[in-house]
């Protein structure tokens, strides 16, 4: 029925219908026209343009990135009109497509005439973000964001206005690229013509902090970077310029050397202020007691700031009177204030030599004063090596008892080195004490008396002795004399028997107990020296003292046979 009625009525009778309905004859479908906001209820604005009816938007159709929904009953807004009188009886309006076919409009005028637009990244999307263009979502990739770098960390831009360029337009695609870089480039390219222009060798600039490396900092100076060196920045030594500066901070520097072939700036901090050695003799001199802060602690040495504005040098043998003193930091740690003492101040290097260890009392005065040669204490041992044991003396006293010190017997020596652990406690013998060299010797072996000494005491050199052969070799008897103690001697081959012939040592066998003289003491191999020669022939001068001479007559075969028939 409905068919037949419409077919009934002509194009031009539809087009009465239609424009009778309409208060406005003006307005059109598929334009853009001028509405009032009569009501904003859950959401949905409702608006008067002028119609037989009113339109609906949803209220998210006003939204704009990175800002609030403002609007109030009786505003006056522009919408889109996509008909009149839809399928429900409804004028249907948009407040979206009016503002892109607008903005559409404006952009490319803008675009044309490379016109700077203004738009707010909403989104961050896979290589760059999304920008809202006045309604219009266009794509800043992350290569024209920043002149220099890409930026890593796009989160700060977002909600934020950037001015832009217009790189390309895609209407039909709906497509737009745009670029914060290209401005930028343009803005740094007219900065740094002012710049050039205005650089001199010792003109001061402001900046700011654009990266921090090891060897120095780069400063921003606008259009232009330029390097603060580490050793330009502070007039005391600093290990990183991170120590004083910070990313981002704005700084006043001054320019030591320019480049125009390279465009090559080096700048300089510490140079705004009077290099403070000038004055450093009106402020120090050796022998103060001053406070140093610590900067630095190395295998070597330790430094320190004095005063804040100069550089102070401890040397690892200023640090303790220890002989072998640990390493600087088991002693002292970084950023510590401690007191300290100025030995002398060097012009040349700019450097104060100072001193820890001699703000305490040289302990080597009072070791004198505590102890003497052939005392005796306990204590414990704080370092093993191949060559011996140290132990504590006194605070910063370490002493050493050598290894063959250990014990009498040359073998027990290394097995006792062996069995020692650190911190054990041992019991020695001041040896020797050395002021000057700062040294002191102790033993272990001296707290008994010497066994070889013992048995000298007993068998002076040149008494007779008895042993029992242990060794036997083509040059040596080596007699055992003492087994108890470890006494033993050797009989050169030379000195087996006057008689050349009976000098041979496969005349004896091990197990022999042989008679023999004492002549010396080897005190390298702790060993006496013996001979049977020599026996021999004080056993002559004895018969030749006792029984008689060849003066009176009788041979000395005769006088040895008489003693021997006794």
């Amino acid at each position: 029925m409905t068919d037949q009625i419409d077919s009934k009525i002509s194009n031009s009778e539809y087009e009465d219908l239609i424009s009778k309905s309409f208060k406005n004859s003006n307005i059109k479908e598929k334009s853009i026209v001028s509405g009032k906001i009569v009501s904003i209820e859950n959401d949905i604005v409702t608006i008067d343009v002028g119609l037989k009816s009113e339109g609906r938007i949803p209220i998210n159709e006003f939204s704009r990135p990175g800002q609030n929904i403002e609007i109030n009953i009786g505003d006056e807004t522009e919408v889109y009109i996509e008909n009149v009188d839809n399928a429900d009886g409804e004028t249907s309006l948009s407040r979206e497509k009016a503002v892109k076919q607008k903005a559409w409009h404006e952009l490319q005028d803008n675009f044309a005439n490379n016109k700077v637009v203004t738009g707010v990244p909403f989104n961050r999307v896979k290589g760059g973000m999304s920008v809202d263009l006045n309604g219009v979502t266009a794509f800043l990739p992350g290569s024209q964001i920043d002149t220099r770098q890409i930026i890593k960390d796009t989160k700060e831009l977002l909600n934020k206005p950037l001015d832009l360029l217009i790189l390309k337009m895609d209407k039909y695609r709906g497509n737009i690229v745009v670029s914060r870089k290209a401005i930028t480039e343009n803005e740094l390219k007219e900065q740094r013509k002012e710049l050039l222009d205005s650089i001199k060798e010792g003109s001061i600039i402001e900046g700011k902090v654009k990266n921090i490396t090891d060897y120095g900092a780069f400063i921003d100076l606008g259009g232009m970077d330029g390097l603060v060196h580490v050793t330009d920045i502070s007039w005391t030594k600093i290990n990183n310029p991170s120590e004083i500066l910070e990313l981002n901070q704005k700084i006043k520097v001054k320019v030591l050397k320019f480049d125009e072939e390279l465009s090559r700036l080096s700048l300089g901090i510490k140079q705004l202020s009077e290099d403070p050695w000038n004055s450093v003799n009106d402020n120090l001199k050796a022998d103060d007691i001053i406070n140093a802060k610590i900067s630095n602690v190395s295998d070597n040495q330790v430094n320190v700031i004095i005063n804040e504005k100069f550089d102070g040098v401890i040397s690892i043998n200023e640090l303790t009177w220890l002989k072998k003193p640990p390493h600087p930091s088991k002693i002292v740690n970084l950023n510590d204030t401690i007191e300290i003492k100025v030995l002398d101040i060097d012009d040349e290097r700019k450097k104060i030599n100072c001193s820890l260890k001699q703000m305490r009392e040289n302990p080597w005065v009072k070791l004198e004063e505590n102890y003497n040669i052939n005392d005796s204490f306990e204590t414990e041992i704080v370092n093993i090596v191949d060559f011996g044991i140290f132990v504590k003396v006194q605070d910063e006293i370490d002493g050493m008892v050598h290894v063959s010190d250990l014990s009498w017997d040359e073998q027990e020596c290394n097995s006792m080195l062996k069995n020692f652990k650190k911190n054990d406690k041992v019991k020695v013998k001041i040896l020797d004490i050395n002021i000057e060299k700062e040294r002191i010797s102790l033993g272990i072996k001296h707290l008994n008396d010497d066994p070889l000494q013992e048995f000298l005491n007993k068998n002076p050199i040149n008494s007779k002795i008895t042993g029992k052969i242990i060794e036997v070799d083509e040059k040596n008897l080596k007699v055992e004399l003492d087994s108890t103690k470890n006494i033993f001697g050797f009989i050169k081959k030379v000195n087996l028997s006057r008689d050349k012939n009976e000098q041979k040592t496969e005349r004896y066998a091990v197990g022999e107990n042989v008679d023999s003289i004492i002549v010396s003491v080897d005190n390298k191999t702790r060993s006496l020296n013996l001979s049977i020669k020599k026996l021999e022939i004080q056993d002559e001068k004895d018969a030749l003292t006792k029984y008689g001479s060849s003066a009176s007559g009788a041979s000395l075969g005769d006088i040895l046979g008489s003693v021997l028939k006794k």
